[in-house]
This record gives structure tokens, C-alpha cells and sequence, in this order.
């Protein structure tokens, strides 16, 4: 299939401020939040970026969850504090024995600038440490700078809107888990739901009309070990439900979430179970794969490859609970819930957190349908659309 070509040249936020440096920031003294997949379009790091642009003004960085160079697995696997090994400034790690940047990381500091790779997702950990950022820096007066770019699956919203229950590491705002926004109006809602006191700016990822990422222009640099590809953030949303179920989510191979299954599990008869509707824009190829890591390293298990052939209109939350729920109808008692620990939380089960809906949980292990579940949601993402609306810098259609 031709891959979709480019429909505009997008500059992302980071590339903006490197082009012409705002005044408000010349002289003033920089923390830079990012990780290695923070470039320029010719993939310059971002903080060799800023450096550049702001000559001295960057006095240290941080790192979020993967470690700064997106080094590190899943699931409370932390990073050290370090240096940069080129710029020779201190690397503070988000990512281990704290979550959020304390006083005295920040402190010398007159702006903190935000660029870091998002995918789309509400579970993705990098929201939740923008948040940490947010909340640290109204409390010390000190002020943000978002550095936008493009939510690199598009716009779209799925799945329930978290409770106030269910809110963790994986879950830090009640938002939905395919959200639909950037980062930079992600920070604008939080500020403004939150009544934070803070001194906050977007530079706009300028020419992004909504659209998913290959049609921005832009290189794709992997934020973490298993979402190497586009490929991968686009099943993401749906598929990242699998870290809290016994199935396999496909890491110990070379193509994580987008390959899944357990041992046992047979592809036909899940096929025959399936819900094929709420597989638009994808087909699901059956392999059996053998992760050399993580669940069921060294064992062969049945499942599938998730490929999506028409990502404007694939839906993924929905495609992956339909899909859980029709394993469940195949082989009932082939899959369970993941228990604890997972993310800092040691007592609620991670399905619940990470699908913001405890109920869901229960009735996808007994077969229910994806039907069903979107309409409980249904209402939950309406208001979504009305929240959001004055937070928006692109277009949503």
C-alpha cells in the first residue's frame, strides 16, 4: 500500500524557538525537559537545539520515564541523575527517586521549556510528568514554556473519561484515553481545570492542521524503547491495555503492541469470535512469535500482528477491546488480570487504571462487547469535546 505523502510542512515548537529566539527568553536562565526523541526536523537534539539558538542560557535538563536517551524498559525500571556527555550540565531523572522536579532542581532557574514526544495516550507517562512540571513550577513561580508538536495519531478521543478514583501515574488528569490533543494544549487545559497560577506559553507546532504524522514532514524518533515506529503509537491506545492483562503485548519481539497473544491461544478460533466491525482500518494477520523477553520469554505463543492499513479512520481503543473480549469468548479462562505492582501502585489492579473504568475490566473477561462499553462512554467523551474547546491552538474537526 502507498504510504500517504506529506499535506504540509509542519515546524514544530522547538524549531519555531530555535528560528527566532523569544525575547522573554534571551538572558534568562533554562531547564529543558525532554528526552532523546526531542529533535529538529534534521535531527538535531533538542537541547544541542537550544543550546544554539540560546547560547549559555540552558543550565540543566530532565529526563522523564526511559531515561533521558529512552534507554530503559517498562514499569518502575528507573534512571540515575547524570550529565549530558557533550553539553556537560546535569541530567535530573523524572524517573526515579522522585517523579516530579523539586526545589532544588529547580532552583537558579527563570523558565523551564517542555518538549517531549507524546503519542496520544493518556497512559503515556510523559503527560503525567508535563503535569508533576506544571503544578512544581506554579508553586515556585517559575514559568513554562511548551515547545508543541503535532499528537502524532491525529485528533480522535476514545475510551472513558478517568475518575478521580482511578487517577495514578498512568492516569494524572481526567482525560480520555486516546485523548486527541498535543502537549501544548494538554499543559493549557491542566492549567486552566486546575486554577494554576502559572506564567504558561505554547510555541505552536506551526502549519499542523490536526492530521496524523506522516503527513507532517517530520522524522520519527522513537520517545521509548518499545515504540519504535509510527506503526506502534497509532495500536498504541488500544494495545497498551495488555499491560495490565496475562496476554503478551508483544515486547521481546521487534514489533511491540502491534504483535500480541499468549500460549494457547488460537488465532482462528479467535477470528470466529471477533467482532470484525470494530476492526476498520486494520486486518489482523494470525503468527505465533516466541518474545526472547519479559511475558512468556522463550515460549511459543499463538496471536496475532495488528496492522493498520487506514489509520484516519482506525479506531484503536476499540479495536483492542473488541479484541480482548473476543479472546475471552474463545478460550474463556486463557487470560487474566495482571496483578501489582505496576506503575507506583501496589494495591489497585492495572487494567482498572489503565482503562478508567473498573466495571470494563471485569466485562471484558467475560466477552462483552466493544458496543456496550462505548456507550457507557459515549457521554463522558462529549463533554471531552466541550472541555477541550478552550484550550485548542489547531483545528478539530
Amino acid at each position: 500500500m502507498e504510504q500517504p505523502r506529506p499535506s504540509n510542512n509542519v515546524t514544530s515548537g522547538l524549531a519555531a524557538l530555535c528560528a527566532a529566539p523569544p525575547a522573554a527568553l534571551r538572558g534568562a536562565r533554562l531547564g529543558l525537559v525532554c528526552s532523546s526523541a526531542a529533535c529538529t526536523a534534521d535531527l538535531t537534539p533538542a537541547p544541542e537545539a537550544v543550546n544554539a539558538a540560546l547560547p549559555g542560557a540552558l543550565k540543566a535538563i530532565f529526563g522523564p520515564q526511559h531515561g533521558f536517551y529512552a534507554e530503559l524498559q517498562d514499569n518502575m525500571i528507573e534512571s540515575d541523575h547524570g550529565r549530558h556527555p557533550r553539553l556537560d550540565l546535569p541530567v535530573f531523572s523524572l524517573y526515579g527517586q522522585t517523579r516530579r522536579p523539586s526545589a532544588a532542581m529547580l532552583a537558579g532557574l527563570d523558565a523551564l521549556l517542555i518538549d517531549m514526544v507524546d503519542v496520544g495516550c493518556r497512559v503515556y507517562t510523559f503527560f503525567s510528568t508535563m503535569v508533576a512540571c506544571l503544578e512544581q513550577c506554579a508553586a515556585l513561580g517559575l514559568a513554562v514554556w511548551v515547545l508543541d508538536r503535532p499528537n502524532p495519531i491525529g485528533r480522535g478521543a476514545e475510551g472513558a473519561v478517568l475518575p478521580p478514583e482511578l487517577m495514578s501515574f498512568v492516569g494524572a488528569h481526567a482525560i480520555p484515553l486516546r485523548h486527541g490533543l498535543s502537549m501544548g494544549e494538554l499543559a493549557r487545559l491542566v492549567a486552566a481545570e486546575r486554577g494554576l497560577d502559572l506564567d504558561l506559553r505554547v510555541i505552536p507546532a506551526h502549519g499542523w492542521d490536526g492530521a496524523s504524522f506522516e503527513r507532517c514532514g517530520l522524522p520519527w524518533v522513537m520517545p521509548s524503547p518499545n515504540m519504535p515506529t509510527i506503526e506502534t503509537a497509532r495500536v498504541y491506545p488500544g494495545q497498551v491495555l495488555l499491560e495490565g492483562a496475562t496476554l503478551s503485548e508483544g515486547r521481546g519481539t521487534t514489533r511491540p503492541f502491534e504483535v500480541f497473544g499468549a500460549p494457547g491461544l488460537d488465532p482462528w478460533a479467535v477470528l470466529a469470535r471477533l467482532e470484525s466491525e470494530a476492526l476498520t482500518g486494520a486486518r489482523l494477520r494470525p503468527l505465533f512469535f516466541q518474545p526472547t523477553f519479559h511475558k512468556y520469554a522463550g515460549q511459543v505463543c499463538g496471536g496475532f500482528q495488528l496492522h493498520v492499513s487506514e489509520p484516519e479512520v482506525f479506531r484503536p481503543v476499540r479495536a483492542s477491546i473488541a479484541i480482548l473480549a473476543a479472546i475471552s469468548r474463545a478460550h474463556p479462562g486463557l487470560w487474566g488480570l495482571r496483578p501489582p505492582p505496576y506503575e507506583y501502585e501496589y494495591e489497585r489492579r492495572p487494567l482498572d487504571l489503565l482503562l478508567g473504568d473498573s466495571a470494563a475490566s471485569d466485562e471484558l473477561l467475560a466477552g462483552a462487547s466493544w458496543a456496550a462499553l462505548e456507550e457507557r462512554w459515549a457521554p463522558g467523551l462529549a463533554r471531552w469535546r466541550e472541555r477541550v474547546e478552550p484550550a485548542l491552538l489547531y483545528p478539530w474537526p
